[in-house]
Formats: structure tokens, C-alpha cells, sequence
């Protein structure tokens, strides 16, 4: 059975500015969904958009797995006017409906996971036709005749009591795909409904919902985490290896500056069993050549989803997040920097990062900060 999940994005946006290409805790939005897609059980995720940078982005970026497709969009379906089924319909025109289950995902829907999309696959499989997910919220509404619509005023329940209201939450849709060609429509026949928490149901149509948004985000990431020992280490390079600035020469060329006692730091590191492991967003041959002489064998350049990277390696070396470290410094590390067992940020770091961090050292990036923390590890797993 071939499944597959399907992202529709838009150019631009009216509420919020490129909102689908904004950092929401350091990852543009849209890649929320689509990491979490890429680990569910879709055999292939297509991202459907008008966006050229989306499209290249997604090209370059997601090299490392063959599930991930970007297609340019037609303009009728991406105007303001067009629905979501229109795109979806005309998308799957023209792959000749080319699978068997099609999952619509939004990606303005961030607390989405990949249990989420598995549970509503999953009820296709007990004669359901489609699937959505909702929040299960205790509200009492009211008409607009002022009459309340699901309670009783005089006999108002206790919250532990109260069924509440199931809402759609925009996040997840299934069907089957007759039921798509026979209905035109994201659900239809035989609806299963799958609940997610309460706080997917926040939209984000605003500055202030996209900072509440954020910091949900981020306090989901830490609450998971459960630190272990560390058998691994990932590095940001600029502003951790170095001090974050680039010397030119008048032929254009730059260089970096590297701390030889860091690369003493890491070489003992390895001594103690701890895997160390480079992740920049730089493609830069500066830093391939630093890495190979201080014999660093998992050297990743050119990453702006640090995050669906990492996820990508602890699965392939089946580790567990918690026995990660990760040293950043700035706002393309946060939400590793939230996620894994431990994270370090060098003094210097950018001040949202060192908010985030469990260990903030005491030296700079570039002048004995990946020093201290070797240290640091090497002290912390003496308890282990």
C-alpha cells in the first residue's frame, strides 16, 4: 500500500511575513511537519509550492533520504482564492493518483508528530475511509441569541466531568484514495478521529500567536528530554570552533582561526569512548580541512535542518537523543539545543541560545569554550 503525504505551501503571507520560511526556534516553519513526515510510515512526502527557495532548499537540504519531493505549484492553485482541494486534486492529476492512502498536512500545524500521522494511516486499516486529527477542549460555547450551546448554566459541570468539544485542529487529514476521487474532498464516508494535545490547537495567524507557539514548542522539546550518559557530541563550528568572524583578503578569500587546545579537548574526548560529530550550516573547505586533521570522521557541512539531521543519525546509529551533547552558539542550534540530553553554549553565545542551555561556559567559541566543555563531559560521566 503506498502512502503518501502531502505539504501545500504557499508564497508570502498576508498575516505574518514568508511565514512557512520564518524560524520558528531556528527551523523555518514548514520543516516542522516535514521532519516529522519524513520518520512517520509515508513511503514519500511531496511538498507542493510557488516558492522557488522552498523548492531548492528542499533539493539541497534533505539529500540524506529518498522520501522528500518538492513540485512547483500551478498558479490558479496557489492564489488567495484557490482551496486546499483544489491544489490536492490538481496534485494528484497529475502524478495519475499515484497511491493508495494521500495525507494532507499542514504546515502551520507544528506540534504535529509522527505518531500523530501513523495513528491516522493506521485507521485506514479498520475500515475507516479517512482520518483527521482534533483536541478534546473544555470549553462551554454559546449562540448568538445568548443561549449556551453544550451545557447547562444552572448544572455547570466540573471540568473532570465534562466531555468537552472535539475540534478540528487543522493538522492531519487521511483518506483512502476512492474515497478522494469520489468525494473531491480531504474526508469523507467512514471518518475516524485521532486526538492530539490541547496545545495543537493554537493557531498562528498573529506575532503574538507565533511567539506563544514558540515557546510551546520549546518547552515540549525540553520536557522529553531525559539526560543520560553522553556517548555523543555534535559541534556548530562557526562561533563554537571559532569566534564567529570571517578575516577577507583583497582577492576575496577569508579565513578562520581554530584554538589547537580544543582540538587537544576533543582528541581526549574520543580517549573516553564520546563520539564527536560536526554539524555546520557553512559549506566551507576551511572547515573540512580542520576536521580531517583533527581526524574527525562524521563531518556534516552545508545543514540548515540540524534538527531533521540529527533525528536522521541517532535512528541509523540507534542512540538515543538523551546520550547526545550538543555545543551551539546561535539560532539555527536552538532546537537541538532544546532537545537533546545535555546542551552547552559557549559564554559568547547569542542570548536566546543561552537562555536554552544547560551549561553556559565560561570561556568564548574559539578560545577554550569546546575545552571546558570536553571537561565538562568528561566530569559528568564519571557518575555513570
Amino acid at each position: 500500500m503506498r502512502k503518501i503525504g502531502f505539504i501545500p505551501l504557499r508564497k508570502g503571507s498576508k498575516g505574518i511575513l514568508n511565514k512557512n520560511k520564518r524560524k520558528m526556534v531556528g527551523r523555518p516553519l514548514f520543516t516542522w511537519v516535514l521532519g516529522e513526515a519524513i520518520f512517520s510510515d509515508l513511503d514519500e512526502i511531496y511538498v507542493y509550492t510557488n516558492d522557488q527557495d522552498i523548492i531548492d532548499f528542499i533539493n539541497k537540504e534533505y539529500h540524506w533520504t529518498n522520501k522528500v519531493k518538492a513540485l512547483l505549484r500551478s498558479v490558479e492553485s496557489a492564489s488567495d482564492t484557490a482551496s486546499t482541494e483544489f491544489a490536492m486534486l490538481e496534485f494528484a492529476e497529475a502524478i495519475n493518483y499515484d497511491f493508495d492512502v494521500f495525507c494532507l498536512l499542514q504546515a502551520t500545524s507544528p506540534f504535529t508528530k509522527r505518531e500523530n500521522i501513523n495513528e491516522c494511516l493506521n485507521k485506514l486499516n479498520n475500515n475507516y475511509d479517512s482520518a483527521l486529527t482534533v483536541v478534546n477542549t473544555h470549553r462551554f460555547t454559546w449562540n448568538e441569541d445568548g443561549t449556551p450551546a453544550n451545557y447547562n448554566i444552572n448544572n455547570r459541570p466540573r471540568r473532570q466531568d465534562f466531555d468537552g468539544l472535539l475540534i478540528e485542529n487543522g493538522a492531519v487529514y487521511v483518506t483512502a484514495k476512492k474515497a478522494l476521487q469520489d468525494s473531491k474532498n480531504r474526508i469523507s464516508n467512514n471518518i475516524a478521529l485521532v486526538k492530539m494535545p490541547e496545545d495543537s490547537l493554537h493557531e498562528i495567524d498573529s506575532e503574538n500567536d507565533w511567539t506563544v507557539v514558540e515557546q510551546l514548542l520549546i518547552n515540549r522539546q525540553k520536557k522529553e528530554r531525559k539526560p543520560s550518559k553522553i556517548t555523543h557530541i555534535v559541534l556548530d563550528v562557526d562561533g563554537v570552533f571559532t569566534d564567529g568572524t570571517i578575516t577577507y583578503t583583497k582577492d576575496g578569500e577569508h579565513t578562520k582561526s581554530f584554538d589547537m587546545r580544543d582540538g587537544m579537548g576533543l582528541e581526549i574526548l574520543r580517549q573516553f569512548g564520546v563520539e564527536v560529530m560536526i554539524m555546520t550550516s557553512e559549506q566551507s573547505e576551511l572547515v573540512a580541512k580542520r576536521m580531517q586533521k583533527l581526524k574527525i570522521e562524521h563531518v556534516f557541512l552545508g545543514v540548515k535542518d540540524k534538527y531533521s539531521l540529527l533525528q536522521n543519525i541517532i535512528q541509523k546509529e540507534n542512540i538515543s537523543i538523551n546520550n547526545v551533547a550538543y555545543l551551539g552558539d546561535d539560532v539555527n542550534d536552538l532546537t537541538n539545543i532544546c532537545s537533546v540530553g545535555w546542551s552547552l553554549a559557549p559564554n559568547n553565545a547569542t542570548d536566546i541560545v543561552k537562555l536554552h542551555a544547560d551549561v553556559v561556559l565560561s570561556k568564548n567559541s574559539g578560545a577554550g569554550a569546546i575545552r571546558e566543555a570536553c571537561e565538562f563531559i568528561i566530569n559528568y560521566n564519571k557518575r555513570f
